[in-house]
């Protein structure tokens, strides 16, 4: 069953990357280059049309165009397969819709359309949905994009970008790109793009570091204060390892967050029910917003 398992995971692996020299495929299977042979061998004579060629830029290669037959895949693996494209389904893209329908007949079971998400904002289902393929074509295929971006403090500019993987977080659609007038990179949530154009030049795709996961703007620690009756609203938008309960019921919720037009909308939605523990100064920021909406508004 080991010897097995590892010949799947050989194949999906050479499908994934195209090609594998052996002492690759030993190192990430933790055998021997022979063992590894032997499995090439064993995989050829079930049929897997897999085949080593020799020399400098040589490896270990599937036929092209090989594909698995559906009997690889356990009847819970199908279903799961089925069920992510349901959720992909949910952007409303008919390629999506039509691999679903393929695949469902490809599995011999009768997909149940029982999931519905809908990423796009009320009443802007069109607008989201066109930028939305626009930058997932942009991603694919490489190509620089010119945005205009709403930024924090009212200020919108034209930038150069890279895009490089769409992100649903927090609620919301953000891009990872490379900004070529910062040359760096940046976050941008979809909802500031207001306008975009896909260019004709292409760029070399690169790996968006991990460690940066924030939208444009400097994140820090922001600590709040929530009476209990409120605890709905904090587990919504708080992780539960961000909240501590305190004696009396209150919550004490504490996390990075930009400080931008967003942060003061975001503290001013949960009205009289939030305590500014930290930063002190954001405490009068947020009281003469309250005023300004006071005065436009009475």
């Amino acid at each position: 069953m080991v010897q097995e398992g590892r010949l799947f995971k050989i194949v999906y692996y050479l499908l994934d990357r195209g090609q594998a020299t052996a002492p690759e495929l030993a190192e990430r299977f933790e055998v021997s280059v022979r063992t590894i042979y032997r499995d090439i061998d064993a995989l050829s004579g079930a049929g897997i049309p897999i085949y080593a060629e020799p020399g400098r830029y040589g490896g270990i290669h599937l036929m092209r165009n090989f594909v698995l037959d559906r009997a690889v895949f356990s009847e819970e693996e199908k279903q799961e397969i089925l069920m992510a494209l349901q959720s992909i389904n949910a952007a409303k893209d008919t390629n999506e819709s039509q691999t679903l329908q393929k695949l469902s007949a490809v599995f011999q079971i009768d997909s149940e359309n029982w999931l519905e998400v809908d990423f796009s904002r009320w009443g802007s289902k069109d607008f989201d949905k066109e930028k939305f393929e626009l930058l997932k074509s942009a991603v694919i295929h490489c190509r620089h994009v010119k945005i205009n971006y709403a930024g924090s403090c009212d200020v919108t500019s034209d930038r150069i970008i890279q895009p490089l993987k769409l992100v649903y977080k927090g609620k919301a659609w953000y891009l990872k790109a490379f900004c070529t007038e910062k040359e760096d990179f940046r976050l941008f949530k979809l909802n500031r793009i207001l306008d975009l154009e896909i260019l004709n030049e292409g760029f070399e795709r690169r790996h968006y570091p991990w460690q940066i996961d924030s939208s444009e703007g400097e994140c820090n620690t922001i600590t709040l204060r929530f009476p209990k009756e409120m605890a709905y609203r904090v587990y919504d938008e708080f992780d539960r390892t961000q909240i501590q309960r305190q004696e009396n019921g209150d919550l004490i919720a504490s996390a990075k967050m930009p400080e931008d037009e967003w942060l003061i909308g975001f503290l001013l939605s949960f009205g009289t029910q939030v305590d500014i523990i930290s930063p002190p100064y954001l405490k009068e920021v947020i009281a003469q917003r309250a005023k300004l909406i006071y005065d436009k508004n009475r």
